[in-house]
């Protein structure tokens, strides 16, 4: 299929892309667009206006700051995943990474533009929540922060307005005592997870504190389970198996009692990871 009419434009400045956005009540950012341009050939999506925001200078980079790791928001997959400083520094990004997509999806697709899209059954969007990340947002009256917690408000729905423009993803820098894992079972390699588990850490003796268990494609955003990660914290992995409160919805890929024992398998599998003794 073919996308309905629409206007171009490619700015150059934060700026002038926030103006448009406030001139133009239908307009949407171009950036990677893997997930846009889809929607468009389908006509899901028909906005008057595509604003394309890759001429953009500042926003592709990624740098140790302080105690934090800052990932632009028109940093490409690809940049991302061949990072010495995420590998260093943000682990669960880099095992996350080549689970996104394919090689070509991975080369155009954006960080920013994930976190920005929402899809509940993305990688980085849990990623985020499990690291207790926040993004940098730019809109008419300057720059705010926001905790992914507070981030994600429902189905594709973010705390971005608008004429906001999602700018930066900030990421906790990992230490000596941080623990992660990564785990998503697919039917194919690149596709959609049918279940997926992000999960951090800190080492506290022979056991772990601080658990924050992310699943995705179980809801309509990435969805934290704080009573299966105070049983893990605890050291037990079969009361945090029991203890998952996740209500999936029945989809094309599998039923929700599926993708509830699916959840188990993954929490078992993280959680061996969370205890595997790391440089």
């Amino acid at each position: 299929m073919k996308p309905a009419p629409f206007a171009y434009k490619k700015t150059r400045t934060l700026k002038e892309a926030i103006a448009l956005l406030g001139k133009n009540k239908d307009a949407r950012l171009l950036a990677g667009g893997q997930s846009l341009i889809a929607t468009l050939n389908m006509r899901l999506s028909a906005p008057e206006l595509l604003i394309d925001i890759n001429g953009i200078k500042g926003l592709d980079g990624i740098a140790r700051k302080g105690a934090s790791i800052e990932i632009g928001a028109l940093a490409r997959h690809a940049q991302v995943e061949r990072s010495e400083l995420i590998a260093r520094h943000a682990p669960l990004i880099a095992l996350a990474m080549p689970h996104i997509g394919h090689a070509a999806i991975r080369n155009r697709g954006t960080f920013g533009g994930s976190i920005a899209f929402a899809d509940p059954a993305a990688e980085l969007p849990a990623c985020l929540l499990a690291l207790d990340g926040e993004v940098e947002i730019t809109g008419p009256k300057g720059k705010r922060r926001v905790k992914a917690e507070k981030f994600f408000k429902g189905l594709f729905e973010t705390a971005l307005g608008p004429r906001d423009v999602l700018t930066a993803i900030r990421l906790p820098a990992a230490t000596k005592d941080t623990r992660v894992g990564f785990a998503e079972l697919a039917r194919r390699h690149g596709d959609y997870a049918i279940v997926g588990l992000a999960a951090s850490a800190r080492a506290k003796g022979k056991g772990l504190s601080d658990v924050r268990l992310a699943y995705f494609g179980v809801g309509v955003t990435p969805v934290r389970v704080k009573k299966a990660e105070a049983a893990l914290a605890s050291g037990d992995v079969d009361g945090a198996v029991k203890a998952l409160e996740l209500d999936p919805h029945d989809d094309v890929q599998a039923t929700a009692k599926v993708k509830k024992y699916l959840a188990g398998v993954l929490l078992r599998r993280v959680a061996a990871q969370l205890m595997e003794a790391r440089p």
